[in-house]
């Protein structure tokens, strides 16, 4: 048994060892440094977007105890993404590894530098799901929940499996309470937009909603229950000019139904900006079709 103990602690410390070159400290807010991952040798470093509260003044504290600046490249806070360039060449990535090959109960350790050092914390894969979508909009490719202690400057930092690869970004602001990690997938997808782009397009419609049950006899003809209630619309906004008036239900676009707010956010994709839908709505008792061109969130 003391056998397996050590030989346990001696495999978690080498992946920790693999893991420790490509984590670097961020220092994006006035009291607590947080974490961050090389994405590239260059200097590219993809850590929280909610630890970067400053966008001047940006340091990144690197394996080897250099501190260097940095400046911010784009951000997406409905995924909590950030990249950075640090003034730094011949960094060292880490491995990646895809979290569809997780399964829960797998042994995962989170990683940070929020001092000179890595820090780590030993837990497992708690949970797993398909697409979600943040509180604040944001698609991630899967859900992925692990029981790690969060220690204060963890966020941003990796979670590795148990051959040091990273399988996903840590963060505690997705949703509160719950230690979640932003899987690879969606980090490759949103850091190449945020590198291309600056940002992350996200649709606007500039409406407020509440989501309604539906009368049984349009729920029979929708073949929906429930639909989602215009409680406001902004002066100005896309919706106001093609049309929606408070009270409007909307209840599909482009034939698509939308039945909860989450349906409606995940249509809102950036491809659809600029373009012309058409929306499903009730007014007054009667299913209508309004064209709306969708705008663009700032």
């Amino acid at each position: 048994m003391t056998d397996v103990l050590l030989n346990l602690s001696n495999d978690l410390a080498g992946v920790v060892a693999t893991a420790d070159p490509g984590i670097v400290r961020v220092e994006g807010r006035r009291r607590l440094a947080a974490s961050g991952i090389v994405w590239s040798a260059d200097g590219v470093i993809v850590t929280a977007h909610h630890v970067v509260q400053q966008e001047d003044d940006l340091k990144v504290g690197l394996p080897d105890g250099q501190t260097v600046s940095a400046t911010l490249l784009g951000r997406d806070p409905t995924t909590d993404l950030a990249v950075l360039r640090a003034d730094a060449k011949k960094l060292s990535p880490p491995n990646w590894a895809e979290s569809r090959d997780l399964k829960v109960g797998h042994l995962v350790l989170a990683l940070g530098r929020p001092g000179r050092t890595v820090q780590a914390t030993l837990g497992v894969i708690s949970a797993l799901g398909d697409e979600w979508r943040s509180p604040a909009g944001g698609l991630l490719d899967r859900y992925l929940q692990t029981d790690v202690v969060m220690y204060p400057g963890f966020s941003g930092g990796p979670l590795v499996n148990g051959t040091g690869a990273v399988v996903g970004l840590n963060t505690s602001a997705l949703l509160r309470g719950v230690s979640l990690s932003v899987p690879t997938a969606s980090l490759r997808r949103v850091v190449e937009t945020l590198l291309t782009h600056g940002r992350v397009r996200r649709g606007y419609l500039g409406v407020s909603t509440q989501p309604v049950r539906l009368p049984d006899a349009l729920s029979q003809q929708l073949n929906q229950e429930t639909g989602l209630l215009l409680a406001a619309v902004e002066a100005g906004s896309p919706g106001e000019q093609g049309g929606l008036l408070l009270g409007d239900t909307i209840v599909g676009l482009d034939n698509t139904p939308i039945r909860h707010h989450d349906d409606l956010l995940g249509l809102l994709t950036d491809d659809r900006v600029g373009a012309r839908v058409s929306l499903r709505i009730i007014r007054s008792g009667q299913v209508q079709e309004v064209d709306v061109v969708i705008g663009e969130r700032s």
